[in-house]
């Protein structure tokens, strides 16, 4: 099976004052899910389904990079995926989904670190990926073998190549 891992765009700053459940992503944010969709679509991604956080930024996000994909209709909603979940939950999660071929999860920091960290070294390693808002990663996980970590694209390399793509940088030569 081939999970994508999309962290949650641009939400701004938490305050301990605000409904940290409802924050929505910001302008950046919502570059960025444009982004990673696009991204994603040029790959030619077919995916089965997509797991979004209940709270309002990872659905933001999931909406937009859906949208982007064509598969707005296929998201459901996982508490597996909340930022304090633990890896037991998520592992149960794949297990659900366990049939499908292509899965995209949405969710936070710190639970998406650690869960792609948990599948790849196993243990307590969430240093051991940088997992930034807007971040996509592929794994490729087949039963009874260990994950693969495939691809990990940050926002700021989506952006270069979505920037790289619509204006060649290669000298324009003329035929004779």
């Amino acid at each position: 099976m081939d999970i994508y891992f999309l962290r949650h765009a641009s939400a701004g700053q938490y305050s301990p004052a605000g409904n940290d459940d409802k924050r929505s992503i910001d302008k950046v944010g919502e570059q960025q899910s444009h982004d990673v969709g696009q991204a994603m679509a040029a790959l030619d991604l077919k995916l089965d389904v997509i797991i979004s956080s209940p709270l309002t930024r990872a659905m933001q996000t999931a909406e937009i990079a859906a949208a982007e994909l064509g598969h707005k209709d296929k998201i459901v909603t996982d508490s597996a995926l909340l930022p304090d979940a633990g890896y037991s939950q998520f592992d149960q999660l794949l297990t659900r989904f366990g049939k499908n071929k292509a899965i995209m999860v949405v969710g936070h920091n710190p639970s998406m670190a650690d869960f792609l960290s948990q599948m790849l070294a196993g243990g307590d390693s969430a240093a051991f990926i940088d997992f930034k808002k807007g971040a996509v990663a592929k794994v490729e996980k087949n039963r009874g073998e260990p994950a693969v970590l495939k691809w990990y694209l940050t926002p700021k390399i989506v952006r270069a190549i979505q920037r790289a793509s619509t204006s060649s940088s290669r000298p324009k030569t003329v035929s004779k």
